[in-house]
C-alpha cells in the first residue's frame, strides 16, 4: 500500500508518517519499482500503534522506546502517565477555580478582572508579606471562597491573622465553608478553620461553633469553646473547664467562665462543675490549683461554698488559695 492510500485509511497524513520515517519508528517494508514507499499490513498495524500510544500521551520517543526496547517496563510507563496527567488535571482546576472565582464577582470592565485577577495571585505568593497585603486589601475584591481557601492553608501567623480579620467582614458563605474544614483529616486546617469560624460575626457562625463542641479535636473543641463563652453561650462550660484542667489556654477560659457567670443560674452551674472537676482522683495537684483558682472570677453562694469546702483540702496549695480568694471575698 503506497503513502498516499495509508494516509487516507489511517487519517495519519503522508508529512507525518515521512517523520514518524526519520524517526525510526514506522519504516515501509519495501519499495515499488519506481522507489515509491511501500507499506505492509504489519507496517499499518505499527502506524495505529504509534498513535493509540500518542492518544495516552506518550512522546515520540517514548514510543520508541515502548516499541522497540524489550527491557521496557510498561507499568513504569503508565505510572508516569498517571503522575503527568494528575498534575495537568490539577494546574487545570486550579485555572478554572481562579476563573470561577473571576467570574463571581461579576467584574465590569477589565480593570476590575485584572484587579481580581492581581489578588487572587498574591493570596497564592511565595511572600508572606505579598499575602498579608492581598488578605487586608481583598474583603470586597476576592470571593468568600478564595479568602476561606487561603486561611485554611496559610501556616504564617500574621498572614492567617489577616486572613481572619478578612473572613469576619466578608460576605456570607464563609461560615459553612469554613465548617467542612473542621472535617478535614490535618490537624493543622481543623485548627486553622475553628480559628476562623471563632472570628466569623453571627449566628450561623456561633451554631457551628457549637455543633464544634462535639468534635473529637481537643483543639477544636477549645477553640470553639473560647468563642463561645465570649458570646454567653452556657454550653460551652464543660469544655472550658477542660481547658481549666488541661492547662490550655486556662487563662482566657477562666476569664470566658468568669464572663459567663453574670448570670446567677450560670454561675452555680460553673460553680458546681469545677467542685466536681476537684473532687475527681484523676484531677493533678496543678489541675486542682487551676481550678480553685478559677473559682475566684464566679460569683454566688454556690462558689462561696465551694471555697469554704476547700480550707479544709488536703492539698495545702489549695487549701491556701481558697483562703485567700474568700479574703479577698470579704474585703470586697
Amino acid at each position: 500500500m503506497l503513502i498516499g492510500e495509508v494516509a487516507r485509511r489511517s487519517g495519519v497524513s503522508a508529512r507525518m508518517l515521512r517523520h514518524y520515517e526519520s524517526l525510526g519508528l514506522v519504516r515501509p517494508s519495501g519499495r515499488t519499482g519506481s522507489g515509491y514507499r511501500e507499506y505492509s499490513g504489519e507496517d499499518i498495524q505499527r502506524i495505529f500503534h504509534v498513535e493509540s500510544l500518542r492518544a495516552m500521551g506518550l512522546s515520540l520517543r517514548e514510543i520508541g522506546r515502548a516499541l522497540d526496547d524489550p527491557g521496557f517496563t510498561p507499568s513504569a510507563l503508565v505510572d508516569d502517565l498517571i503522575r503527568r496527567t494528575r498534575e495537568r488535571i490539577a494546574v487545570e482546576t486550579e485555572l478554572l477555580t481562579r476563573l470561577r472565582r473571576v467570574h463571581a464577582k461579576d467584574p465590569s470592565d477589565w480593570e476590575d478582572v485584572l484587579q481580581v485577577v492581581t489578588l487572587l495571585g498574591a493570596l497564592g505568593s511565595k511572600s508572606a508579606d505579598a499575602r498579608q497585603r492581598a488578605a487586608l486589601a481583598s474583603v470586597d475584591e476576592v470571593p468568600v471562597e478564595a479568602l476561606v481557601e487561603a486561611a485554611l492553608g496559610e501556616g504564617d501567623p500574621n498572614v492567617a491573622g489577616a486572613l481572619r480579620w478578612a473572613l469576619a467582614r466578608s460576605g456570607g458563605g464563609g461560615p459553612a465553608l469554613l465548617a467542612e474544614g473542621l472535617g478535614s483529616p490535618v490537624a493543622a486546617v481543623r485548627e486553622r478553620a475553628v480559628r476562623s469560624l471563632a472570628e466569623m460575626p453571627g449566628g450561623e457562625a456561633t451554631a457551628l461553633l457549637r455543633n464544634a463542641l462535639a468534635s473529637p479535636d481537643a483543639v477544636v473543641r477549645g477553640y470553639a469553646a473560647l468563642a463561645l463563652g465570649t458570646r454567653g453561650e452556657a454550653d460551652a462550660v464543660p469544655a472550658l473547664v477542660d481547658l481549666v484542667v488541661a492547662g490550655t489556654n486556662d487563662t482566657d477560659a477562666a476569664d470566658a467562665l468568669s464572663l459567663l457567670a453574670g448570670d446567677d443560674a450560670v454561675a452555680d452551674r460553673i460553680a458546681a462543675e469545677l467542685v466536681d472537676r476537684l473532687a475527681r482522683d484523676t484531677t493533678g495537684a496543678s489541675a486542682r490549683g487551676r481550678l480553685t483558682q478559677a473559682l475566684a472570677g464566679v460569683p454566688g453562694a454556690g462558689s462561696s461554698r465551694a471555697l469554704q469546702e476547700l480550707l479544709h483540702d488536703e492539698d495545702r496549695a489549695v487549701a491556701l488559695t481558697a483562703a485567700y480568694l474568700l479574703q479577698l471575698r470579704d474585703m470586697g
